[in-house]
Order: structure tokens, then sequence, then C-alpha cells
């Protein structure tokens, strides 16, 4: 536990950049505790990090990239292992959630637009 710790905590730059980017939804400690209770998935590389979350669906199980910050290379590389990861967990479908530009970056390797999501502060 202490090496994930200190990953978490190397990569919380990452983390907390990405979580501000997605409207702080989630504070950098409500990840570290989905990360420790197997709820989430803690991906981290060299010079970028990925936290992902497999989505049961009532006629399909997900595999959700939460959050990525980092390298982008980097964590386009990651895709082949979280594929596998993914269809070991009986996942049979990818999803992320990011900003535009993953669109043209991730494009070759097959993903394309499912939905749009809109929001607003109240």
């Amino acid at each position: 536990m202490e090496e994930l710790d200190a990953e978490l905590e190397r990569c919380r730059p990452w983390i907390e950049a990405a979580l501000d980017r997605g409207g702080n939804t989630h504070l950098f400690e409500d990840v570290v505790s989905a990360v420790k209770a197997g709820t989430m998935q803690f991906w981290p590389a060299e010079d970028a990090c990925a936290v992902t979350e497999i989505i049961v669906y009532p006629r399909k199980k997900a595999f959700h990239v939460f959050l990525a910050g980092g390298n982008m290379d980097t964590i386009v590389e990651m895709d082949e292992s979280a594929i596998y990861f993914a269809r070991q967990n009986g996942c049979s479908a990818m999803s992320i959630a990011g900003r535009k530009g993953w669109q043209k970056v991730l494009e070759h390797r097959g993903y394309k637009p499912v939905l749009t999501s809109l929001g607003k502060d109240i």
C-alpha cells in the first residue's frame, strides 16, 4: 500500500489537473479512496497516468477512462493494455470522458463520438 500511495502522490498533479478540467466532480482524495476500494483502477506510467472504472449497464459492461493526465503519447500507448484488462474483466466496450481534442488523437485507434455531454453550474 505504501508503494501505491507514493505513486498516487507522484501522479497527483496530473490527476488534479484532469479533475479540474472535468468539472471538479471528485477530489484527489475521492479518487484515492476509489482506487483503494477497487472501484477504480490506477494506471501509472513514468510521465503520465490514467484512472479507469468498470461500468455495468443492464446489457453491457464498459471499461471507462475516467481521467488521464501527463504525456499524451504515453496515455495513448496505454490503450492496448487497457483493452486487454477490459476484456479480461468481461467488458465489451470502451469509453472515454475528456476534452474534444481526444477525438482526433484516438480516432485512428477506432474510437468515435457516441454522445455529447453538456453542463453548467447552477
